[in-house]
């Protein structure tokens, strides 16, 4: 079968620091956060077909609760390709089980892609290239690609991906052996490593045949590819909980990099927004709103005719969806998750979740 590449749509995640626009049966992945009135989720299947050759080439890993609500967001994606998770087990299990499924149907010679369902990408056409370049070194190598996104500031919440030797160019674009992988670092390791020029944000998105990863998941992830291999997603209970940089990227021999720059952004939270939008305007408003004196406000509302008027206000973040308002400052979003566990503990709040 000639088939370039299959991608996958890592499509499991919360999203939790989307509140209250994210909830448990609408995540981030299903919201649309520029305006576009495209979700996240549909954007990336948009972006991704003109690899896969059509929709049939295409599938979605995602969890059982959410699985509905992907095939109503993509319609011309065939059923058997949205893969249900009876439950969460973060990135490796979900690797593994499709990758497993996926040569099922295709043969482990297959090129397999597999990629997070919310990020912001901006070139469109250089990501397709940089994505050939990618299934190229996989189909000619025992490599497992990965892309590393040029940064563009000392990002401490980001992983890094350090490139080493140099291995070969594919579609014109350089590739390089992965001398490591480093979770979230300071801001001074991060100054430093911008500083070497080695060092590449991670943009959790990995491209290798088959039978490659199988292969290294029996050796390096054996309590996770030997269950899939032997029950199926009935072995997800029994399944440790953890990703597959942890499982498989920090341990492998053949992970590579392909540093890249087409413009990206993970959408982490509600600061991301401004990223995208604020341009020379004093606020972002995806919201209708009446300031005075006010500005560096992020401002959203699902309901038009909901108003937010704001008086004196700078740097903060307001989000109107149905029964919930949150107003915090923008410096602080990372705490919607220590709000979330609250809300969790008290059975008054449940329908906010």
């Amino acid at each position: 079968m000639n088939i370039p590449l299959i991608p996958v749509i890592l499509a499991g995640g919360k999203g939790e620091r989307f509140w209250p626009l994210s909830r448990k049966h609408r995540p981030k992945q299903f919201l649309s956060l520029d305006g576009s009135g495209k979700s996240l989720l549909q954007a990336t299947a948009e972006r991704l077909l003109p690899l896969a050759g059509g929709w049939e080439n295409l599938w979605v890993v995602t969890s059982s609760q959410l699985a509905t609500g992907v095939e109503e967001q993509l319609e011309q994606l065939p059923q058997q390709n949205v893969l249900a998770e009876p439950e969460g087990r973060d990135t490796a299990p979900a690797v593994a089980w499709s990758t497993l499924e996926i040569a099922k149907r295709y043969g482990e010679d297959v090129v397999i892609g597999f990629f997070p369902a919310d990020p912001w990408i901006d070139d469109q056409l250089r990501f397709q290239e940089t994505l050939r370049a990618a299934t190229q070194l996989a189909s000619s190598e025992d490599a497992i690609a990965t892309l590393g996104v040029k940064p563009s500031y000392p990002a401490t919440g980001y992983g890094y991906i350090e490139q080493g030797e140099q291995v070969g160019t594919y579609c014109e674009l350089p590739a390089y052996r992965v001398n490591r992988f480093t979770e979230k670092p300071d801001q001074q390791t991060a100054e430093k490593f911008l500083a070497t020029g080695r060092f590449s944000w991670n943009s959790g998105m990995f491209i290798f045949r088959a039978g490659v990863v199988l292969k290294e998941l029996r050796t390096h992830a054996p309590e996770i590819i030997i269950p899939l291999e032997e029950k199926g997603a009935a072995a997800y209970p029994q399944l440790p909980k953890t990703s597959i940089d942890y499982a498989l990227m920090e341990k492998t021999q053949l992970a590579y990099v392909l540093p890249v720059d087409f413009g990206w952004d993970d959408l982490g939270d509600w600061n991301a927004i401004e990223r995208l939008l604020k341009g020379d305007a004093a606020n972002v408003e995806l919201a209708t709103h009446v300031g005075l004196d006010t500005q560096g406000a992020i401002l959203y509302a699902t309901d038009e005719q909901d108003v937010i008027v704001t008086i004196g206000l700078e740097d903060v973040v307001i989000v109107r969806d149905r029964n919930v308002t949150l107003i915090v400052k923008k410096d602080r979003t990372q705490e919607i998750k220590q709000v979330l566990k609250i809300l969790q503990n008290n059975p008054k709040y449940t329908d906010l979740l």
